[in-house]
């Protein structure tokens, strides 16, 4: 292991810093022994791949300022690996220390294998990034991890330049947007005057006015499997324009990401949106 000594500081570890990417894959050099990682969000994948020549008793060890949420961490060559970890939560560093008799790997600190636990009567709300709805006919939302169990989407002051429903559609996999199979209705207006509904995705906001703006929020929830229902309520800028959603879609994979969206669709002129996700 390589040591860096400093007068003022004393005995030093070499580290390496990466701005990662989804996807990354890194391997240790000779003499780095710790890799902090400060991506620019949620990363869906990555790897990590120990030194091929480490000497008895080193230590390795990995942090990111955001979560890795499907982690690989591989041994090098001839070595092997206990208690690997499979996801990397933000902010929480994972050590391994070498034995060089059996060429193995072995955990000293918390090893990720599954999602970080939540406080005592709480949960991890993790905030996406605010998108402004000021073009476009579709805003996504993409790289949530596997884990979450709900989604608000927040909307402010959301506005579109024609007539088209609203509808927030989920997405699967690496860009597969999920445009059939939803349970889905609206009830909008003055009092709950019309009501409208859609297979193509949830329907959030019914008898769009070109010139109306809409806010509030859209939950989403994991009721079991890959199966999730959804309510919410948005109320519109003109005087009593108000619309209650819910609906239901069972979708044949995992969950990645949600898209805001229109029926025609229309092209988004105000407003912002953004998620949390837990």
């Amino acid at each position: 292991m390589t040591l860096k000594a400093d007068g003022t500081n004393g005995i030093l570890q070499q580290y390496d810093y990466q701005v990662s990417t989804t996807g990354f894959s890194y391997t240790f050099a000779a003499g780095t022994t710790v890799l902090v990682m400060n991506p620019a969000g949620t990363l869906a994948t990555g790897t990590i791949t120990m030194p091929a020549a480490p000497a008895d008793g080193m230590t390795i060890t990995f942090s990111s300022t955001q979560t890795i949420t499907a982690l690989t961490v591989n041994a090098n060559t001839g070595q092997s690996i206990v208690s690997a970890a499979t996801v990397l939560p933000a902010r929480q560093a994972t050590t391994y220390v070498y034995r060089l008799s059996n060429t193995t790997w072995y955990p000293m600190s918390t090893v990720a294998t599954n999602v970080p636990v939540a406080p005592a009567g709480g949960s991890i709300i993790t905030s996406g990034t605010s998108q402004a709805s000021t073009s476009g006919t579709s805003i996504d939302f993409t790289s949530l991890p596997s884990w979450i169990k709900r989604i608000t989407v927040m909307f402010s002051g959301v506005s579109t330049n024609s007539t088209s429903n609203y509808l927030v559609q989920l997405i699967t996999g690496a860009s597969t947007v999920v445009n059939t199979g939803y349970v889905s209705a609206v009830t909008f207006g003055n009092g709950g005057a019309a009501t409208a509904t859609s297979t193509a995705g949830f329907i959030v906001r019914g008898g769009v006015s070109a010139t109306d703006s809409v806010s509030g929020m859209i939950f989403i929830g994991n009721i079991t499997g890959n199966t999730w229902v959804e309510t919410g309520n948005l109320n519109g800028s003109s005087a009593g324009q108000f619309n209650a959603s819910a609906g239901t879609v069972a979708l044949a994979a995992v969950l990645t990401g949600v898209r805001i969206t229109s029926v025609t669709p229309d092209t988004f002129d105000a407003g912002s949106i953004n998620i949390l996700y837990e």
